[in-house]
């Protein structure tokens, strides 16, 4: 079984900087695409970036420029740095992996952007 456990969320100021981390349980890690999304309340969750197992990295438009998708998998962890936040950007963000047709997900961290 999966596990994966987000963390790097907080309060920063419109134009700042966070970077987020999921770090993944499993030998397998370099194996499988990774994700991140993102969740407002009462919304639905959406798809904010992507990096393959092959390194190959995949933006939503309303982020391109702006945050970076990364992967070390020595570390067994995917990142996701953020720059320029805005406060459209607060949210509960969350990271996944897809392990043979079944999505594991991470508790979550809270990024809230305000000044």
């Amino acid at each position: 079984q999966v596990q994966l456990v987000e963390s790097g969320g907080g309060l920063v100021q419109p134009g700042g900087s966070l970077r987020l981390s999921c770090a993944a349980s499993g030998s397998a890690f370099r194996l499988y695409a990774m994700d991140w999304y993102r969740q407002a309340p009462g919304k639905q969750r959406e798809l904010v970036a992507t990096v393959s197992s092959t390194f190959r990295t995949n933006y939503a438009d309303f982020v391109k420029g702006r945050f970076t998708i990364s992967r070390d998998n020595t570390k067994n962890t995917v990142y996701l740095q953020m720059n320029s936040l805005e406060p459209e950007d607060t949210d509960t963000y969350y990271c996944k992996q897809t392990v043979r047709g079944i999505g594991y997900w991470g508790q979550g961290t809270q990024v809230t952007v305000s000044s």
